[in-house]
């Protein structure tokens, strides 16, 4: 294993477009919990503007994919490009293999329990749930990381086993019958349509992921036992999310090659056409819907193939164009994503609480749009300048 993980050795440079393309993925999740923008379009209804921003800023219900659905690939797929970054650094400081794994293994017991810590948050009971973000990262984070050390031949291969496995456990596992549909039919309170024939084997909540949690998560104490996630969301998930990391992985592998820049942009640029057409290809023959909620293979290769066009625009623009202006306001974020990803979880609420309760006043004769538009968008740029201050200080939250 050793000799296979040498190469990344030879080069160690860090790429300043994937501190920006990171930054800029988690500052569109800041937005998330301060500018609440689907909330401020409710306010304007009668703007296209305004309706075309909420709904891109909110998550499709099933199938589909909209802007703000992209944010967690891209946040996966950025965990696999920084893999063999962090490999070729800890080995060309003469860190032995054994100290690698170990430091793999904590990360993956961190990772998981603070998934779970930040679900319990304001619950009387520890919340016993394995489809959070991190937590997923966790669960595949160990996989991840023997695959790094493999041939790229390997590579591949288990991105097509991941791939494929996943899609035969739901195409070969028996249809739920109609009236589990019409129990659990929907989606965080939205009317859910059924999909049938053969795509019905993605269906929500009847489905073997779901199947598996209520029997994996009842095992741990709980307020009231599993049997549904409302909003479609499983622990299995973590497997073909586990690809669209590798997917990562092989890219972070690619911009570490010793193969120009314009290679490296044009084969990014192939693969990520590759993928994404090949997801649309499978969904519209009825072969696999693309559906974030429950990380389908067809989703992954979706979304996958677009993070690899949007990081292979990225690395032609600050790489190849050396495009400098406001690069800063970005990095800040993308250095720090953990912090930035903690941040939005715990404080931002408060901050726009804060916010409201002093700033509240002094524009109360203003309309309610223009208000929420006020307070979120004053909480937003606390939470950016903390970034700023923390970067500053040199304050980086590592895993």
């Amino acid at each position: 294993m050793i000799a296979q993980a040498a190469p990344a050795v030879k080069q160690t440079e860090r790429f300043l477009s994937l501190d920006v393309f990171r930054g800029v993925v988690m500052v569109f999740l800041m937005t998330e919990a301060t500018l609440e923008l689907p909330k401020l379009a409710q306010f304007y209804p009668d703007s296209a503007f305004w309706q075309f921003i909420g709904y891109q800023t909110s998550h499709e219900l099933w199938i589909g994919c909209r802007a703000w659905d992209l944010i967690q690939p891209s946040f996966m797929f950025m965990v696999g490009v920084a893999v063999p970054f962090s490999i070729a650094s800890r080995l060309a400081k003469g860190a032995p293999m054994s100290e690698l794994w170990a430091h793999t293994w904590r990360r993956t017991a961190i990772l998981i329990l603070l998934g779970i810590f930040l679900r319990s948050m304001g619950r009387d009971q520890t919340y016993f749930t394995f489809e959070d973000v991190i937590t997923q990262i966790g669960l595949g984070y160990p996989l991840l990381f023997w695959l790094a050390l493999q041939s790229e031949r390997v590579q591949w291969v288990a991105l097509t086993v991941i791939l494929v496995g996943y899609w035969a456990l739901f195409a070969f596992y028996p249809l739920a019958n109609a009236q589990l549909l019409t129990e659990y039919g929907v989606v965080e309170g939205s009317k859910y349509e059924p999909l049938t024939g053969f795509m019905a084997h993605w269906n929500i909540h009847v489905n073997p992921a779901n199947y598996f949690d209520q029997w994996f998560l009842n095992l741990f104490p709980r307020a009231k036992p599993f049997i549904i996630n409302r909003g479609g969301y499983h622990t299995l998930s973590f497997i073909p999310s586990l690809a669209t990391m590798l997917m990562g992985l092989r890219a972070g592998q690619l911009l570490q090659s010793n193969r120009d820049l314009n290679t490296k942009i044009r084969t990014l640029l192939i693969w990520g056409v590759g993928a994404v057409v090949l997801g649309l290809v499978l969904h519209y023959a009825s072969v696999c819907p693309i559906v974030k909620r429950i990380w389908t293979p067809t989703w992954t290769l979706f979304s996958g193939g677009l993070v690899l066009l949007m990081l292979a625009f990225f690395v032609w623009l600050i790489e190849s164009r050396q495009w400098k202006k406001g690069n800063f306001w970005f990095v800040v974020v993308g250095a720090n994503s953990m912090a930035a990803y903690l941040t939005h979880w715990t404080i931002h609420g408060w901050m726009v609480d804060n916010v409201r309760t002093h700033v509240g006043p002094v524009i109360g004769g203003l309309s309610a749009g223009v208000q929420h538009a006020i307070v979120g968008g004053l909480a937003f740029w606390a939470a950016w300048y903390l970034m700023v201050w923390l970067y500053r200080r040199k304050l980086f939250v590592r895993i």
